[in-house]
């Protein structure tokens, strides 16, 4: 290799002994880290690369920070993983909207899965549950705002009867990061009534242990959604 040996920021190393210390688990999740002063004590560094080293840990999503409070290591979960890519996410979608197109084939593909895994295990309560999420998404009806969000909660519960915490929050971060192209969608003249259908069909299916049904239900359901998004007046092209 020919290449100079790049000068390191005092920064990256902070960054690194603090990464060693939290892989470790000599900071487990959950726990704070040191003061910024202890930390300058310890690295003999000075305030700016303390804190240029924990605010590249908070983006990166591995510690959060609040006023007053030293920085804390995150508890992970799939949900704030999902939440931490969110912004990329949907500036991609935004920068390149033919993305949109490869968003729906995954959640087409995920959601689909889940629809089967539910018909196959899903208890009663497990049923009554999503007849509930059913009936509160009806009861929206007049509030935008909040029949989108329960549009969405009714897939989050499917996939959450995998028994996987993973699938819910993929489910729900799709959803999410399509969002700005789905309120005219869901709330066409009569698609609202269509979309209420369209999940008690699901239901039915899971109700029934019919996994090819739930799976078919499912597919209707997204794939007439996919073709309402390309009509949609806020769908980019």
């Amino acid at each position: 290799m020919t290449e100079p040996i790049q000068r390191r920021k005092l920064f990256q190393e902070v960054l690194d002994r603090l990464m060693a210390r939290i892989r470790s688990g000599d900071i487990p999740p959950g726990a704070q880290l040191p003061s910024e002063r202890e930390l300058m004590e310890v690295y003999g560094v000075g305030r700016p690369a303390v804190r240029e080293a924990l605010q590249a840990l908070e983006r990166s999503g591995i510690v959060e920070i609040a006023h007053g409070e030293r920085a804390r290591v995150v508890v992970p979960t799939a949900d704030r993983l999902m939440a931490q890519i969110a912004g990329g996410a949907m500036h991609l979608l935004r920068s390149q909207p033919d993305t949109l197109e490869h968003l729906k084939d995954a959640r087409l593909f995920l959601e689909t899965g889940m629809a089967r895994l539910a018909a196959e295990r899903a208890t009663e309560a497990d049923v009554a549950r999503l007849r509930q999420a059913v009936a509160r998404h009806r009861a929206s009806l007049n509030d935008l705002e909040k029949f989108i969000e329960l549009d969405m909660v009714f897939h989050r519960e499917l996939a959450t009867l995998s028994g996987n915490p993973i699938f819910p929050a993929i489910v729900e971060a799709l959803f999410r990061w399509a969002s700005e192209y789905h309120q005219d969608m869901v709330r066409a003249p009569g698609v609202e009534a269509l979309t209420f259908s369209e999940h008690e069909r699901i239901v039915d299916a899971v109700a029934q242990h019919q996994p090819e049904a739930a799976v078919e239900a499912m597919r209707a359901h997204l794939t007439r959604a996919s073709q309402l998004y390309k009509t949609s007046s806020n769908q980019p092209g």
